[in-house]
């Protein structure tokens, strides 16, 4: 039986944080059997980094959130370049635009963003995108930075089918969340229709965006199975295909294949 992985989900955050070894072994009874989580700022890193050590199939993604844009300096930049050889760090992330935020501005955004871009590149490793109200100008400066040879995942798109077709054509899968299942849900159930299944993820980003049944509540890295579900719908898979497609593109995608050793492999044997 294959194993659902989780491209996004903050496990060194509150709540997940304060009962992470409940949270942890309630999403693997679920059949939940990889985790990334993502960074935020500079000063959670180490808490990142311990979080993952204790979790033999969770790994590591140190960045700069656009809304601690304002907090990048030199010294960030060397220690984050630093991070990218630790053998629990699998991409950069969660970096991006976000046009919704009244700060920091976009012009400090787009200067860390490609800052975190070029370290990326530089140490070979893919990124996660953190996108809101900015899609045209993140794929430009995606292009700009030549990020497509290091590809990755944009988290929680909710942009269009054409800018998901860009996205995918730079080497970036879609990250699939708990939106997908709400009742309201348009946008994403197309753009999850049109796309070739070789990029397509699943993610939780709990503690937040809960799927339905529970939205409003904290989300739980245990729920990825409902997101799994509604993928299967949407697509007319069956729930071992998708996690079985979901998984192998998020060992593709963030280049696991050599560092199962350190983590589950991606089918029960």
């Amino acid at each position: 039986m294959s194993l659902l992985f989780d491209t996004h989900v903050h496990l060194d955050c509150p709540p997940l944080a304060t009962h992470l070894d409940t949270e942890v072994e309630a999403a693997r009874a679920q059949g939940v059997g990889g985790f990334v989580v993502p960074g935020v700022s500079a000063a959670a890193w180490p808490q990142l980094l311990a979080t993952v050590a204790r979790i033999p199939e969770a790994w590591a993604a140190p960045g700069v959130h656009p809304q601690r844009a304002q907090e990048w300096t030199e010294e960030r930049a060397a220690h984050l370049a630093a991070l990218l050889d630790h053998p629990r760090v699998v991409a950069v992330g969660e970096i991006g635009l976000d046009g919704l935020l009244p700060a920091p501005g976009l012009a400090i955004q787009e200067r860390v963003l490609r800052a975190q871009l070029r370290l990326a590149r530089a140490a070979g490793l893919p990124v996660l995108i953190h996108c809101r109200k900015a899609v045209g100008r993140l794929l430009a400066i995606l292009r700009e930075e030549q990020a497509q040879a290091v590809g990755g995942i944009l988290h929680a798109f909710s942009g269009s089918i054409e800018s998901a077709r860009q996205a995918v054509e730079l080497g970036f899968a879609i990250g699939f969340g708990g939106p997908l299942t709400y009742a309201n849900a348009r946008r994403a159930p197309e753009v999850l229709s049109a796309l070739p299944a070789e990029w397509i993820v699943l993610e939780t980003d709990a503690p937040d965006l809960a799927p339905h049944p529970h939205r409003g509540r904290d989300n739980r890295p245990a729920w990825l199975p409902l997101i799994a579900a509604e993928v299967a719908r949407i697509r007319n898979w069956t729930l071992e295909e998708t996690a079985r497609i979901t998984t192998e593109n998020a060992y593709r995608v963030l280049k696991l294949a050599g560092r199962r050793d350190m983590g589950h492999e991606t089918n029960d044997k």
